[in-house]
């Protein structure tokens, strides 16, 4: 009888831990659910109308591809004000090669943003460093935001002959062949 004890309270031990565990499992995968919602919720509409068409006078162009996943999530962040963005469609409809307007400015990778004293930076650009860059305010700010300029340089950007700060974080080179 001692023996048969000892195993109904092993077995119960055992029955408790793999609740627990379970629990742990559900409340991590809830967790996690609810910030990968979070994370696709785009901004309210018109938010960044001003910042959007602020960008655009500055004469910063944004050079992108339609099949380009980072610029694609790259519009996502300004959500229905994309529609104010500086963006320039590199690619041929058919996937086949680049626009030549694109050929013309020696575009290499997707997206490529371009400012007006003619650095540039590719990859996928946070909103606070494109109000730095551009000295556009982002909602709610009165002036650019404050991010330093060598944000570019450690996250592996490379000085180019003019200065210019190239970027190769979350971009597409051209010379690859796109997903189709």
């Amino acid at each position: 009888m001692n023996e048969e004890a000892k195993q109904q309270t092993a077995r119960a031990r055992s029955m408790r831990r793999t609740k627990i565990a379970t629990y742990i499992i559900l409340v991590i995968a809830a967790v996690l659910a609810v910030y990968v919602y979070l994370q696709s919720i785009p901004p309210p509409p018109g938010m960044y109308d001003a910042f959007a068409k602020c960008i655009a006078q500055t004469g910063t162009k944004f050079y992108g591809a339609f099949w380009c996943p980072h610029c694609a999530a790259e519009k996502t962040e300004f959500g229905t004000s994309e529609q104010y963005l500086p963006y320039i469609e590199c690619s041929l409809p058919d996937e086949s090669g680049q626009t030549q307007v694109c050929i013309d400015a020696k575009i290499q990778s997707y997206p490529t943003w371009q400012f007006p004293d003619g650095s540039r930076e590719s990859g996928t650009l946070s909103l606070q460093e494109l109000s730095a860059k551009t000295g556009c305010a982002l909602p709610g700010q009165s002036g650019p935001s404050a991010v330093a300029s060598s944000s570019a340089s450690s996250t592996g950007g490379a000085s180019s002959a003019t200065g210019a700060t190239i970027v190769s974080t979350s971009s597409i080179d051209v010379t690859a062949s796109p997903a189709k």
